[in-house]
């Protein structure tokens, strides 16, 4: 890994190492990234990736080690100066990407905005036609002037990619890239990965999607316990890699087939807003139904309309054979519907609350006797679902926002098993989470699975075919499939994803 000075080579790592209280994260890391050319970096969460990229990006320094870029050694105080060198990186947590207040022509324009040339940004007309330039990029059709928090995750990513190409990197660090966007979107983000690869850009590609490491690396280092201890070349050996990354191998998923009870919830002649194909949809007990689509094909809003967040165009709702419409979460939460929004940071985090204040949040009242919180119960609760999930961390009492990922999405899964629900509705559960870790969620959601029904929205269609016992390809707000798991292929599903796979106007009966 190390090598012998070469031309090539416009990023170099050697010895560096990290400590925070003590604790070592990363030891004596020796890399090198060259020009144009895709370095995919593994490994599970907690591994010391997210500590690495912000040391590279400016946000943290090393305690020990070099850096140095084009040959010469550097220490960057601050993410500015990481650019000045020409080092950008896109975090994984898209919340730290954006700006809320501001308007997506504004967030686009933020690098420059801040700059010493940005006083032309004053005049609305040039700062629009100059957004809209940024946004090219990625071929982005979006509302310049509306807020920011009008976007979804995905394309709030999306704005964020676009922002960091418009920097003319050098090196360009992406952090799970694609952890909102579907396959579309991912393709999108691939062919311009292609062409700055072309151009001589080094990209140092972080992901936990083992299909997009397969598709754009040119070669893999794996990370464990803050050290490298695997290389591997293009064509990559995924199965080395992982049992690489995890230190043992990790064996194939077997999905066993769930006992289907009565339906759950019922929608009929549903549209989600005027535009949009009516259709019919039942959800079972005891089974898990995945919903995929494309961005933009209201995946989340049909989600949001079932936990009380908006409202729908037309059609009814029926929960356990009753007419129900909530018109707040309370009112869901109260109905024993739950759902574990997609930006888990903006709608599933209290800033400063611990795992056990985070997981008991919603059912408190539970706990409650005379007025008073029985902390023992709690506790007891919290501890089971730690060790059903598997979740790591120092304790009940440690703040949520410090664990890894993977951790955090299972404490989240863990909050609303802990009431007696009969919806459950988790919006990319396995975003930004290693595989072992979607392997352990994936297997606690299908082991609770009796006496609810269960959907989970799922963009990536390989995350699909590991979850459910069905799946429903959602377009233009409606759903224009149903592909039983059995026997399935990922082919299957992407060809529904878009409008050339013919399917049948009007209601769709699922």
């Amino acid at each position: 890994m190390s090598g012998q000075p070469d031309s090539t080579v416009f990023f170099r790592l050697r010895n560096l190492s990290k400590a925070f209280a003590g604790n070592r994260v990363l030891e004596d890391l020796n890399l090198d990234i060259r020009r144009g050319e895709v370095l995919a970096l593994l490994g599970a969460n907690g591994a010391g990736k997210s500590t690495l990229v912000k040391i590279l990006a400016g946000s943290h320094a090393h305690d020990a080690g070099q850096l140095l870029v084009d040959g010469e050694a550097v220490r960057f105080a601050s993410p500015h100066d990481a650019r000045r060198h020409g080092i950008v990186a896109v975090h994984q947590q898209v919340e730290q990407g954006v700006v809320p207040g501001l308007s997506v022509a504004e967030n686009l324009l933020l690098d420059e905005l801040g700059g010493a040339s940005g006083s032309w940004l004053f005049r609305p007309r040039e700062a629009l036609q100059r957004a809209a330039a940024i946004a090219a990029a990625l071929e982005l059709d979006l509302p310049l002037q509306a807020p920011i928090e009008t976007l979804g995750t995905a394309e709030r990513q999306l704005v964020i990619l676009s922002r960091a190409l418009a920097l003319k990197p050098r090196l360009l660090i992406l952090d799970e890239p694609t952890a909102s966007l579907s396959t579309h979107e991912a393709e999108r983000l691939f062919a311009l990965i292609d062409r700055l690869r072309e151009r001589g850009v080094a990209i140092l590609y972080i992901s936990h999607r083992l299909s997009d490491l397969q598709r754009v690396a040119d070669r893999a280092l794996v990370l464990r316990d803050g050290r490298l201890v695997g290389e591997f070349a293009a064509p990559l050996d995924l199965a080395a890699a992982v049992e690489s990354m995890l230190g043992a191998a990790l064996g194939e998923v077997e999905l066993q087939p769930l006992e289907r009870g009565e339906s759950v919830l019922s929608l009929r002649d549903w549209q989600l807003d005027d535009h949009s194909a009516a259709f019919d949809l039942d959800l079972h007990e005891g089974e898990v139904v995945a919903l995929t689509g494309l961005l933009g094909a209201g995946k989340s809003e049909i989600a949001e309309v079932l936990f009380g967040l908006r409202r729908h165009h037309a059609g009814s709702i029926r929960l356990d054979g009753r007419d129900w419409f909530p018109r707040t979460p309370r009112e869901a939460i109260s109905a024993g519907v739950f759902f574990a929004a997609e930006d888990r940071a903006r709608n599933s985090r209290v800033p400063g609350f611990s795992v056990r204040a985070s997981m008991t949040l919603p059912f408190l009242r539970s706990f409650t006797r005379f007025g008073f919180i029985d902390r023992n119960a709690e506790r007891a609760r919290v501890a089971a679902q730690i060790e059903a999930l598997d979740i790591k961390g120092p304790g009940q009492e440690f703040p949520l926002e410090l664990l890894s990922g993977g951790n955090q999405q299972k404490v989240i899964l863990a909050r609303w098993l802990l009431g007696r629900g009969r919806v459950l509705i988790l919006d990319e559960p396995f975003q930004g989470v290693d595989v072992r870790a979607r392997r352990d969620i994936g297997q606690r959601i299908r082991a609770s699975a009796a006496g609810r029904a269960t959907l989970v929205i799922c963009s990536d269609p390989d995350e699909a075919l590991e979850i459910a016992d069905r799946i429903l390809v959602v377009r233009d707000g409606a759903v224009v499939a149903e592909l039983p798991r059995q026997n399935l292929q990922r082919s299957e599903i992407v060809a529904h994803l878009t409008p050339s796979m013919p399917s049948r106007q009007g209601a769709v009966r699922v």
